[in-house]
Formats: C-alpha cells, structure tokens, sequence
C-alpha cells in the first residue's frame, strides 16, 4: 500500500509502497477515507535527532477517518464497513485520568512507549492504518469524513480548550483567538456557539482574518506589536476574559499575556516554542495561564455532535495521496487557509 513517511531527520515526507498491516487481536484495521495534516507534523520533522523520541520511518498523520476492513480477534461493537473517526491521543486505558476518558491526559504513556497514531504509531496518511484498540473509534454516522476528519484535532484541541473557560464566558465578556487556521477557525465558531462573549482574532494577513470573519469572529485585528493595545480599547481597557493562542511563539504568547484582563483565561494551545512569564506583578491578578493537549474521548463525541447540528464546519483543502508532499510544503509557507486534508484512497 502507499503511505506518506517521514523517513530521515530533516528530510521531507515521502509517498512510499510499504506491507499492508494486519491487525493483531484486539486491533481494528481502517481503509482510510480522509486524513488531516497538521502544523505538529512539521514541528515533529524540524527536531534534532536527539530530541525524536521515537524511530523513523514513520507514517504521518494524527487526523484519522475511516472505514473498517478487518476486525482482530476479540473486537466487537463494530462491523466491516462502518464509517468512524480515530480518537488520536492514545493512552493505556487503565489509569486514573484514562478511566475518565482523559486519555490525552495518560499517566503511563512515556512509561509504556504509548504514542498517538503520525507522532509515533503509524499514521492515518496511507491507504490503511492499524487503530490499536476499538475505544478509540468513535462512529461517523452520515457525516462526511473529509470535512469530519480534522475535527479529531482542530475541533477536539480547541473545543478541550475552550470548555474550561466558558464560566467566564458571560454575557459583555470577549474571547481574543490569536491564530485564524485549522485550529482557529473552527475555535470562532465553537466561541459563538457555546456562549455569548464578544470575539476577537487576531492573524498576520487577510486573507486568515477573511477566514475569521466567515467563521463568526465579531471583530478581527492583524496581530502585530499594536494589537493588545486595540483589544484594550475595545474592551474599555479591561482586557478579555479568555485569550487563547493558536500559534504559541513567543510573540503570540507575548501578545496573549498582554490581552488578559484581571480573573481571565491564557490558554497557549499552539506549539510554537513560546512560554509566558507568570508571577505577581508581571499577570494580572488572578490570571490563569494554561497549556492543554489534545481532548478527550467524550468531547469528541460532543464536537461530532456539534458538526451534526451545523454549529461548526471545516474549511478544507483537499490532495489526493501522492500530493500529499505538496500539502506539506504549502502548510509550512502559511498557504492553507483552514485544513488540509488527503484522500488515500480517493
């Protein structure tokens, strides 16, 4: 079968011919139908060979949607042929937090070499992937799998995200989104579905803050050196109640800080390498600054049910598997405006 592989450090992915895998018992084995590509893959193939904490080659791809094609012994509760999404951020399944689903949250997963499918277990890029346990597949019903598949990440993160906040999300508050792509986008819309703040985004061009006004935002800033000061202004200096930043470098982070008014949410979603000061004197009073991974499995069902009501939607760009190199390269020049998404086999 063909898949897309992150082969050497510092080398570009690669369409390569590789064995089909054979689920062993307890595994379920998917025909992909749609894949995301996400910013944390090219985070994964920018670090040196000592920080990779797993070997290569490896199949990307951490967005998963499928079909089943083999059931391992002992599965059940599916059928061939269902249609469902993969629930990425694996754990071990016996733990404290995974006990409550938290599975992004596990606290034997280093220990137990456990690694989400494209970070570490072989992706969804490719015309099959292995899924390592049924619990981790959550049924699609008749929601299309393309634009489905990148709310297992850009709908869950966000939505994880922006569900600690919402107590503080009351009416006359505002809600500032720094970042306007996959992730972005889709957190406008979950902003203007679950609550009645006032939303602010913030990104470098137009193009994204034309994205961040289709998605719902109320107001849209180019996030520059001026642009804490315009949230200022327009919240009559008090600042916003949650911030939440999509990109996570340093002047992102910078930028999220100054936006946050006293009691308020900082949510550093984005990867980006940037870290907040927090101290007295340095955060408003009582701010809380929080860096979540990922969601979990019973907010993706909440996010899926959410697409089902047409509450939120995916803007996608689509690549047929060999183009997927393109797609890659088009993410890391800031080309996508939304998600891209490839059809392994379509």
């Amino acid at each position: 079968m063909k898949a897309v592989q992150y082969r050497s450090v510092g080398s570009a992915p690669e369409v390569v011919s590789i064995d089909r895998p054979e689920p062993g018992p307890g595994q379920v084995l998917l025909k992909v139908t749609a894949a995301g590509v996400c910013h944390s893959d090219i985070a994964v193939m920018s670090w040196p060979a000592e920080a990779l904490p797993f070997p290569l080659p490896l199949t990307l791809g951490h967005e998963g949607a499928g079909t089943v094609a083999v059931l391992g012994e002992g599965v059940s509760g599916f059928s061939v042929g269902d249609a469902v999404a993969v629930y990425g951020p694996w754990g071990c399944g016996g733990c404290l937090m995974c006990a409550q689903g938290k599975e992004n949250y596990c606290l034997r997963a280093e220990e137990l070499g456990i690694r989400p499918p494209g970070l570490g277990a072989p992706g969804a890029i490719a015309e099959y992937m292995i899924v390592d346990d049924p619990r981790h597949l959550v049924p699609l019903g008749a929601l299309d799998p393309v634009t489905a598949v990148p709310l297992t990440d850009a709908g869950l993160t966000p939505y994880h995200a922006i569900k600690m906040s919402l107590p503080k999300l009351i009416p006359g508050s505002t809600a500032v989104v720094i970042g306007t792509g996959g992730l972005g986008h889709v957190a406008i819309q979950l902003l203007r579905a679950l609550c009645p703040a006032r939303v602010i985004a913030l990104d470098v061009n137009d193009e994204k803050l034309a994205l961040a006004r289709k998605s719902g935002a109320h107001e849209t800033l180019l996030s520059d050196e001026h642009a804490a000061d315009t949230v200022r202004e327009l919240t009559q200096g008090l600042g916003a109640q949650a911030v939440f930043d999509f990109v996570g470098a340093a002047p992102t982070v910078a930028t999220a800080m100054a936006c946050a008014a006293v009691e308020s949410d900082v949510t550093i979603v984005g990867i980006g390498g940037g870290a907040a000061s927090v101290g007295f004197g340095v955060t408003p009073y009582d701010a809380a600054v929080r860096a979540p991974y990922w969601g979990t499995r019973a907010e993706l069902i909440e996010v899926l049910d959410l697409a089902r009501s047409g509450a939120i939607g995916v803007q996608v760009e689509t690549y047929a598997l060999d183009d997927a190199p393109k797609a890659y390269e088009r993410l890391h020049a800031g080309q996508i405006n939304g998600r891209a998404v490839i059809l392994p086999n379509g």
